[in-house]
């Protein structure tokens, strides 16, 4: 993909790729089925997955808040 994806773009791939890994237990399939869907290059789905890790994006935020409330 050539042009450079927004935040939200770039959340929508990670909160795509969490939910899949959610159902998929083959990582690498699921990588795979993203990359795909969202027309991107492995490295760029790798950037947005640390990203998405490192800044809590959603489902990881979600998931985390029942935590907090206990």
């Amino acid at each position: 993909m050539s042009k450079r994806l927004t935040v939200a773009e770039r959340q929508e791939v990670f909160q795509a790729l969490v939910e899949t890994q959610d159902m998929v237990s083959d990582v690498p399939r699921s990588r795979q089925m993203i990359t795909r869907r969202f027309g991107i290059t492995e490295g760029t789905l790798k950037q947005i997955e640390d990203e998405g890790i490192e800044r809590q994006w959603p489902p990881l935020a979600e998931e985390a808040e029942p935590a907090r409330l206990k």
